[in-house]
């Protein structure tokens, strides 16, 4: 068992099983680049504040370089007895330039090495998932553009409300993913504080520069309180929930894919790649990615409570609970990157039926709101127009005709305002055109959507 950076107040090793359950080399080794860019940084530090000698942090850099190298090449396993990586890197440095290694960790702790690992690797990641949401947007931008006439209907309780078309119900995800997007950036400016120099809660006594290696990585500043510095994971927690937001926006987006692939909606079509079958039933195709996205979801939010849950009852400073921290906000990253990567990917290979869209949109009366509204059109107020449409409408349902369907005769029993031209009113056509206001659904403000999303899209990728 490899020697603890700890060791020598203690009088006999730890217990076995105690030091398994007590490690994170299992999980926190991911952090490997970062424990070592920050570690490098430091030494820097060191040097420049003249609190090691500078042939002593050259050298010290040159080791760590050389172990990233062989880390990545494969020349070199991180090994799995370590505590951390904090040590399998400090103990790798010491075996390869000897004492000198030893320099390495002075005007540091383990409590602010781990809080700015775990910055460095989230900010990192942060960027891929932005990255991922942005493809996604693309995706569904280019899809409404093809669709931005397809009638379909819109639902309310699930029930058919009101025409709408496609490319806008599309455009509604493309709005919840450009949010997103804007509350990673907004949680980016408060995660990119350097915690380094905090040292285990109270700073040091040495004469650090701590902007030098908040620069060096990259960080806006340094934190102005120590003991905030190495306890602080609001970060963790914040992104966790934009995450959160972000699988709760795909599973809604899959429940609707889920629905309209089923043989009684049959608006759309997944691509083969992105289906499975029966092991029983040969005719089955099943739409399991995205009900795979939906049911991860749920392990999403669970990592969010986790934290919240390991956080409620910490005293300050630092906490070994605060361990748990590197588990759940991972598990969260890796669930969205992966459910990003599948999902551009399944949508722009969905086939749309839009004879089945425009058909099940013909049926449900969703054109009554047009027929209220051509009623006070005619001078009579809304409340007393929604009323002699809904008598109206219950009458057409026993009659098993639709306002389509339905002769002028039939209108005239409700309202002498009626005239021919209220079919022209009810038309879905027309009634998908007149909603021109912004933000509505005719083809026209769904193109000026498109526009918008992909103008905020262009200055993302910008910044």
């Amino acid at each position: 068992m490899n020697e603890k950076l700890w060791a020598g107040r203690f009088s006999k090793a730890l217990d076995e099983d105690a030091n398994d359950y007590n490690a994170s080399i299992r999980f926190d080794r991911r952090m490997y680049r970062q424990d070592l860019e920050g570690s490098m940084a430091h030494a820097a530090m060191l040097a420049a504040t003249g609190i090691i000698a500078e042939d002593d942090s050259v050298k010290i850099i040159d080791g760590l370089k050389g172990i990233l190298n062989d880390i990545e090449s494969g020349r070199l396993e991180i090994d799995l007895t370590c505590e951390d990586i904090h040590t399998f890197n400090e103990q790798e440095l010491t075996r390869r330039i000897g004492d000198t290694g030893k320099r390495l960790h002075t005007a540091r702790s383990r409590n602010d090495q781990v809080a700015l690992d775990i910055r460095l690797t989230l900010r990192a990641w942060t960027n891929d998932v932005i990255e991922l949401l942005i493809k996604l947007i693309n995706v569904i931008c280019d899809k409404a553009e093809r669709y931005s006439d397809a009638i379909m209907p819109g639902y309310t309780h699930m029930q058919r409300a009101q025409p709408i078309t496609f490319g806008h119900h599309l455009m509604a995800y493309a709005h919840m993913f450009i949010r997103d997007i804007g509350r990673l950036y907004d949680a980016l400016k408060r995660l990119n504080v350097s915690p380094l120099g905090s040292g285990a809660l109270a700073g040091t006594t040495f004469p650090i520069d701590r902007s030098i290696t908040a620069k060096a990585l990259g960080f806006d500043s340094a934190c102005l309180n120590s003991i905030d510095g190495v306890s602080d994971r609001d970060f963790c927690v914040e992104l966790a929930s934009a995450l959160a937001l972000i699988m709760t926006h795909l599973s809604r987006f899959s429940e609707e894919i889920i629905l309209w692939s089923s043989w009684e909606f049959k608006f759309v079509e997944l691509d083969d790649a992105y289906s499975t079958g029966s092991s029983i039933m040969p005719q089955k195709k099943n739409p399991d990615i995205a009900e795979l996205t939906r049911g991860k979801a749920g392990r999403v939010t669970g990592n969010l409570v986790t934290l919240l849950t390991m956080l409620k009852g910490l005293p300050l400073a630092y906490n070994k609970d605060m361990q748990e921290d590197k588990e759940a906000i991972f598990d969260s990253y890796d669930t969205v990157k992966l459910a990003l990567t599948v999902f551009s990917p399944m949508l722009e290979t969905m086939r749309v039926n839009t004879e089945n869209m425009r058909s099940a949109a013909a049926k449900g009366f969703i054109n009554a709101t047009d027929c209220a509204d051509y009623l006070v059109g005619k001078g009579l107020p809304f409340r007393s127009a929604y009323k002699i449409v809904g008598s109206l409408v219950a009458y057409l349902i026993n009659a098993n005709k639709t306002l389509e369907s339905a002769g002028l005769d039939d209108y005239k029993q409700f309202s002498d305002l009626f005239e021919n031209d209220v079919y022209e009113a009810i038309n879905l056509d027309n009634c998908v055109r007149k909603r021109a206001c912004l933000g509505g659904t005719c083809p026209e403000q769904v193109a000026a959507q498109i526009e918008s999303v992909r103008s905020q899209l262009t200055s993302l990728t910008t910044k």
